[in-house]
């Protein structure tokens, strides 16, 4: 019988002899390696953080202690760890989620999925501690490339300032997603082990300033003389932290002799530990960005089950070829260059491609610097992280009027990363900037289309939206107008954007058989919305039904709805259909869809519905 199988909660990792540690570090990437291969999930920061993680479980009681994790990728080893071992039905709905879910477990301290708040949130936790008069730790957890944000200097310069207790442990596995990139990525490069300057002070600290006070004048100008040979750069020492490291992070007993020293510490304490991403499994260890996140894969040469054509992919070839035609074309990543496509680009324009590292709202900001001077930016961002940037969107982008083009990817239903990650919210707030333009295509054709008329045609702030993975049943090039009829009806009018158009031509199949004939309008343009070609479908059918994956606030629905009100269109029956407020759990995408209405079944249903009162599938 193993040793993980027998860990119900801390306390039993806790009880085991050092000696034992080893053996449960490898039981844990089994693990790992077995059940990823078969569900997916984030493989190469977990392998990673093993022993880091069990370090931290011997040290900190999280059903008291508060551990927050920054960006929460690497917490599968912590599920593990407390009482989660059922791996069967992970990140589908009603399984595991794939990051910290306070609603899942007391031991999970705070939500996270984006990166760079983790010290922010922790020392808002210490400092409740401190105003309630209430006795806990706190740590937060964060990795080098989720460091490299502003927020989080931001939360650094505070938490060293607060002189509250607080651990911040910083896993340098010199990666965010990809490589590590900028100067503090150079800077912890230089950063080597000050074991002698590390155990000096703590002698100092505790055997000698006691006993001989009045010489900690003295002594404090020594330790800096030592400080500055040993290490003649340290941004840490200089935020008011005490530093420890770099640890081996894969030496279970160093990292938890670290950590105990830092908590007893009694002040803010940063631990340095060094890691490799994808420890334990060659593939990984060789590529650590391709086993970022994973689908299911051999779990023996690491090879993926299912490949093929994406919308990132077909976006980063088309922008490649775009940059041949126009010299002002220039690429800028936030540490996503592989999930955005962006790799061939960076390999045939290296001069013209700017990985900002997690810094999106540099990015932001950066990319309208170079639009104000002449280039033609485009800058590739999921949905969930391209929110960060809302104020530059507004500020130093759209108040302008600069052309500055955004591919907004994983738009709409993303999956099994659940709420932190799925695209719900950009229609609302893209839709909010001043002057911006907004094309949802269906197909890889359209996406063709739309990001070469973004770039080379459009002026401005211009937005294209794709989901994550393939094309539906739409497979089309409908892009000439801003909304074009695909399918012809009399009953009733079914508007919809991007890859919800399959999905509704199926539903108007479906109701042809059922004696409906449904009219489906496909909406390029999505903003400004031109809503005449709906209102005058409208006008036809008298009802109108809206679907689109987005939120209910500021959705394409609701104006559609306002317009025709205004027109004075009186409508027989409409409804609207979208992802409600947005809060959205992980899982299957097509179980995701079925759940909140967004199958042909489920639009067939709702016209029915509609039309007659009553479920007549």
């Amino acid at each position: 019988m193993g040793l993980l199988e027998n860990i119900h909660s801390p306390a039993d990792v806790r009880a085991l002899p050092p000696e034992a540690l080893g053996q449960l570090c490898q039981e844990i990437r089994d693990f790992l390696i077995g059940s990823l291969s078969e569900h997916g999930g984030h493989l190469a920061s977990n392998l990673g953080s093993v022993e880091l993680t069990v370090a931290l479980h011997r040290v900190y009681d999280t059903g008291r202690d508060r551990l927050v994790f920054d960006v929460g990728h690497q917490c599968y080893t912590h599920k593990l760890l407390t009482g989660r071992q059922d791996f069967s039905t992970f990140r589908e709905i009603g399984g595991l989620a794939g990051f910290p879910r306070p609603y899942e477990s007391v031991h999970d301290a705070f939500v996270a999925g984006h990166a760079s708040n983790s010290v922010s949130v922790a020392l808002g936790m210490a400092r409740a501690r401190t105003a309630r008069g209430e006795d806990y730790d706190v740590a937060a957890l964060i990795g080098d490339g989720a460091l490299n944000g502003g927020m989080a200097f931001e939360g650094l310069s505070d938490a060293g300032h607060s002189g509250e207790p607080l651990v911040v442990i910083l896993n340098d596995n010199g990666m965010s997603i990809n490589e590590g990139v900028g100067g503090l990525a150079d800077m912890l490069g230089r950063m080597r082990t000050r074991v002698e300057y590390i155990q000096f002070k703590k002698w100092y600290r505790t055997s000698l300033i006691p006993y001989v006070p009045r010489l900690s004048s003295v002594l404090s100008r020594a330790k800096r003389w030592l400080k500055e040979r040993i290490i003649p750069e340290n941004v840490f020492d200089d935020f008011g932290f005490e530093y420890i490291g770099p640890i081996d992070g894969h030496d279970v007993r160093k990292v938890e002799n670290a950590l105990r020293w830092a908590k007893e510490y009694r002040a803010p304490v940063l631990v340095h530990v060094i890691t490799q991403k994808g420890k334990g499994f060659p593939p990984a260890e060789k590529a650590p960005e391709a086993f970022h996140g994973v689908g299911a894969f051999d779990a023996k040469s690491g090879v993926p089950r299912y490949t093929g054509e994406d919308f990132s992919s077909v976006f980063g070839r088309t922008l490649t070829e775009l940059a041949g035609e126009d010299r002002s074309v220039v690429a800028i990543t936030a540490a996503m260059k592989e999930g955005t496509g962006l790799i061939g680009f960076q390999e045939a324009w290296p001069d013209r491609f700017f990985d900002v590292g997690i810094a999106e709202e540099h990015a932001c900001a950066m990319a309208a610097g170079m639009a104000a001077q002449g280039l033609k930016p485009v800058f590739a961002v999921y949905s969930t992280f391209l929110q960060r940037s809302y104020d530059m969107l507004i500020h130093d982008v759209a108040l302008m009027g600069l052309h500055v083009v955004f591919g907004v990817d994983r738009a709409g239903i993303v999956g099994r990363d659940g709420e932190t990650h799925q695209g719900a919210f950009d229609v609302a707030y893209l839709s909010s900037v001043p002057g911006m333009k907004i094309y949802a295509p269906a197909s890889f054709a359209e996406l063709r289309t739309m990001l070469r008329r973004a770039v080379l045609e459009d002026t401005g702030p211009v937005a294209v939206r794709y989901p994550r993975g393939g094309e539906g049943s739409w497979r089309d090039d409908a892009s000439g107008q801003a909304a074009r009829v695909v399918k012809s009806g009399k009953d009733v009018t079914i508007a919809v954007y991007g890859t919800e158009t399959g999905e509704a031509l199926l539903a108007a199949r479906m109701l042809y058989g059922k004696g409906v004939d449904a009219e489906v309008l496909k909406i390029n343009t999505i903003c400004p919305l031109d809503p005449e070609p709906a209102l005058d479908s409208a006008r036809r059918t008298g009802a109108l039904l809206v679907a689109e994956e987005a939120c209910a606030a500021g959705c394409v629905g609701g104006r559609l709805l306002a317009a025709a009100e205004q027109a004075g269109i009186c409508l027989r029956a409409a409804r609207l259909i979208n992802l409600g407020d947005g809060v959205l759990e992980h899982g299957d995408p097509a179980q995701l869809r079925r759940k909140m209405k967004l199958d042909s079944g489920s639009l067939c249903q709702a016209v029915l519905e509609m039309l007659h009162g009553k479920d007549e599938t």
